[in-house]
C-alpha cells in the first residue's frame, strides 16, 4: 500500500502547541496526528489513525490468542444498572449524565462491569457454559476534573476492557494469569519498558489487582521498587511496615508544655529543643491533619488523620484509601464551624471527644510516645503514649512513601520513578455477580455463584506512552509494529527522474507487502527531511543525488546510522530490515 504525501490529509507544524506541556502532546499535534477539538476531545487524522488501529491490532492479536471472544456495547448506557451496583452516586461528577426526550437518565460509560455481567447473565446458565472472557475495543468517557497532557488524560479515550466469568476462585486465578500473560506479550511487542507493581482496586473493587507502567518521567503515577527484590507497587498500594508494639509502663507521664508560637512542626521543633533537656525530631511529633468526606448519597464529615510529623499526607494515597468517598481538605468555614479545633495546635483529645473519626498511620502502635497538639493555642502536650493517653479508632496508611523506606518485604529499601498506567488487571471477585444474582447451575443442579475478573488496557493512551518514550529533539520515533509505514520514501529533489524513481521504488515495495509512505510533494529537500523525522517512520529512503550514481541513501530514524545501498538490490534490502 503506497500512501503519498502530496494528496495525504496533513499538515505539519514547526512550532510547538501553546498548550503542549508534554512530548507526546507535542509531537503528535506537530506531526499532524491528532488535532484538539475540545478540553480532553481529540481528532484522530490518518497517520495517527494508522498508528492507533496498528496497537488495537496487537491487543485484540494476543486476546483472541488465548480465547477471549470479542463483542461491542453502546456507549450510551442506562442509568438502573449503575444503580443496582451504587456506581451511579459513587461516581460522583467523574460520568457524564444526560436524559432521553422522555426524560429517562443515562451515562455515556466509563466502564462497562455491569453490561457485561448482564449480557452473560441472560445468555448462559449451566456450569458447562464456563469458563468465558469477553472483551470489547471500545471509547469511554469519564468527566476529567483537569485533563491535560493531550490524548494521555482525555475525557474521551479508546480502551479495551475484558471481563473473565469463573466457577471458582482458582478459575479466576487461571483467568488473572492469561491476561496477565497476555498483557506481557502485548507491551512487549509494542517495545515499551514498563513495569509491573501492586496496586489498589479502588472503586472497582476486589481483592488482587496489578498496574501496568509505561516508565516515563512524564508520568503521573509514582512507584516504588526495591533495591533488593523484585518488589514494586504504585504508591497507593505500598503498605507500610508495622513496626512491634512497645511498653507502656516505662513511658513517662504526658505533660502539656507552653509552646507559643510553634504552629508548624519545624517551629515546634526548634523550641523544644532549645527549651528543653531532650532532643527532638520532626518524627517524635504527631501530625493531625483534618479532612472531610462524602460518601455516595450522604452528607460531609469530618475525619482526622494523624501521621508522623516528618511526613506529609499523600493526597492520592488518601483518596484511593477512601473510595468511593468524595475526599477535600477543610477549609476556614469548617474550622469556624467546630471551634474546639485549633488550628496549628489539634491533638487527638479534641477530636475523640466531640465524635470526630480519628484514624492513625501504622506507626502509631502500643507504646509509641508523641509530641502533639493540646487543642489550646501555643500549647502542645509532650510523651502522649498510643494505647494509654489515646487509642485510634482505625489505621490508615496515606502518609507520604520517600526514597530510602524499607521495602515492605523486607528486603532493602525503596526507589522510586514515574510511570505512565497503560493497564490494570483486577481479580474482583463475586461484586458484580452478587449485584446482579449471577449464577450457574452446577452438576448438583444447585447455584454456584461466578467470581469475575476485570483486565483494562488504554488502547488510544498507548499511542501517547509510546511517543513519550520513542522520539527525540527532531520527532517522533516508532517501533516498527505500530508505525504509520514500513518505509517512509523521500524524493530529494523535482528532478523527474527522482520522482519516477522513487515512484518505482514506492510500488515494488508495495508489491513485497510493505507500507509505503512516498513523500512525492513538491517541497524543498529540507522540509521533507525535517517532515520525514517529525512523522518518525522507523525506516527512510532518500532517493536524491547519489541515484545518477546507482545508489540511494537508507536510514535508521532511531539511530540515526546512513547507508548507501546499490538501486539494484535496494528493495530487498528493506525487505529485509522491515521483515528482519
Amino acid at each position: 500500500m503506497i500512501t503519498r504525501m502530496s494528496s495525504l490529509f496533513l499538515r505539519t507544524l514547526r512550532e510547538d502547541p501553546a498548550d503542549a506541556e508534554v512530548p507526546s502532546h507535542k509531537l503528535l499535534v506537530r506531526a499532524g496526528y491528532v488535532r484538539r477539538v475540545a478540553p480532553g476531545g481529540y481528532s484522530w487524522l490518518p497517520l495517527g489513525l494508522k498508528v492507533l488501529r496498528n496497537i488495537e491490532a496487537v491487543v485484540r492479536e494476543e486476546m483472541d490468542a488465548f480465547g477471549a471472544q470479542e463483542i461491542q456495547f453502546p456507549a450510551l448506557l442506562p442509568k438502573e444498572p449503575y444503580e443496582a451496583t451504587n456506581r451511579w452516586e459513587e461516581y460522583g461528577p467523574n460520568i457524564f449524565r444526560l436524559k432521553d426526550r422522555k426524560g429517562a437518565d443515562y451515562l455515556l460509560g466509563p466502564t462497562h462491569e455491569e453490561l457485561f455481567t448482564l449480557t452473560v447473565k441472560g445468555e448462559y446458565s449451566s456450569y458447562k457454559d464456563y469458563p468465558v472472557t469477553l472483551y470489547q475495543i471500545q471509547t469511554k468517557y469519564r468527566d476529567e476534573a483537569r485533563p491535560r497532557a493531550g490524548i494521555l488524560r482525555g475525557r474521551e479515550f479508546l480502551m479495551k476492557d475484558s471481563y473473565s466469568f469463573d466457577l471458582t476462585d482458582e478459575g479466576l486465578s487461571q483467568s488473572y494469569q492469561n491476561h496477565r500473560d497476555a498483557y506481557i506479550r502485548i507491551f512487549d511487542r509494542l517495545g515499551l519498558e514498563y513495569v509491573v507493581v501492586s496496586a489498589t482496586s479502588g472503586a472497582m473493587g476486589g481483592s488482587a489487582s496489578e498496574e501496568f507502567l509505561a516508565v516515563a518521567v512524564t508520568g503521573e503515577d509514582t512507584f516504588v521498587r526495591s533495591t533488593e527484590s523484585g518488589y514494586a507497587a504504585n504508591v497507593e498500594a505500598v503498605t507500610t511496615p508495622v513496626p512491634a508494639e512497645q511498653s507502656i509502663d516505662d513511658k513517662p507521664a504526658a505533660q502539656v508544655h507552653h509552646t507559643p508560637n510553634t504552629p508548624t512542626i519545624e517551629t515546634l521543633v526548634d523550641f523544644l529543643n532549645a527549651n528543653t533537656d531532650r532532643k527532638f525530631t520532626a518524627a517524635d511529633t504527631l501530625k493531625n491533619v483534618l479532612v472531610k468526606l462524602k460518601h455516595p448519597g450522604k452528607d460531609w464529615e469530618l475525619l482526622a488523620v494523624a501521621v508522623p510529623g516528618d511526613r506529609e499526607v499523600d493526597f492520592k494515597r488518601l483518596e484511593a484509601a477512601l473510595e468511593p468517598a468524595e475526599v477535600a481538605m477543610v477549609d476556614e468555614a469548617d474550622f469556624a464551624k467546630n471551634s474546639f479545633l485549633v488550628k496549628g495546635y489539634i491533638g487527638p483529645g479534641a477530636i475523640q471527644a466531640n465524635g470526630i473519626r480519628f484514624l492513625a498511620d501504622p506507626r502509631v502502635v502500643k507504646g509509641t510516645a508523641w509530641v502533639t497538639g493540646a487543642d489550646k493555642a501555643d500549647h502542645h502536650v509532650v510523651d502522649l503514649v498510643a494505647g494509654r493517653d489515646f487509642t485510634p479508632d482505625g489505621v490508615i496508611d496515606v502518609a507520604e512513601v520517600r526514597e530510602g523506606d524499607p521495602s515492605p518485604d523486607g528486603k532493602g529499601v525503596l526507589v522510586a520513578a514515574r510511570g505512565i498506567e497503560i493497564g490494570h488487571i483486577f481479580q474482583l471477585g463475586r461484586k458484580y455477580a452478587d449485584a446482579f444474582s449471577l449464577d450457574a447451575l452446577g452438576p448438583d443442579s444447585k447455584p454456584v455463584r461466578i467470581t469475575m475478573g476485570s483486565y483494562g488496557i488504554g488502547v488510544s493512551r498507548l499511542v501517547a506512552a509510546i511517543a513519550e518514550q520513542s522520539h527525540d529533539d527532531r520527532g517522533l520515533i516508532w517501533p516498527r509494529n505500530v508505525a504509520p509505514a514500513d518505509v517512509h520514501v523521500v524524493v530529494a529533489g523535482k528532478d523527474e527522474t527522482l520522482l519516477a524513481a522513487g515512484e518505482d521504488f514506492a510500488k515494488q515495495l508495495s508489491e513485497k507487502g510493505l507500507k509505503v509512505l512516498l513523500d512525492d510533494r513538491k517541497a524543498s529537500p529540507g522540509v521533507k527531511f525535517a517532515d520525514a523525522e517529525l512523522v518518525g517512520v522507523p525506516t527512510i529512503l532518500v532517493i536524491g543525488r547519489g541515484l545518477k550514481d546507482g545508489v540511494v541513501e537508507v536510514k535508521d530514524r532511531k539511530s540515526g546510522e546512513r547507508v548507501d545501498v546499490p538501486v539494484a538490490e535496494v528493495v530487498e534490502h528493506l525487505v529485509q530490515v522491515v521483515r528482519g
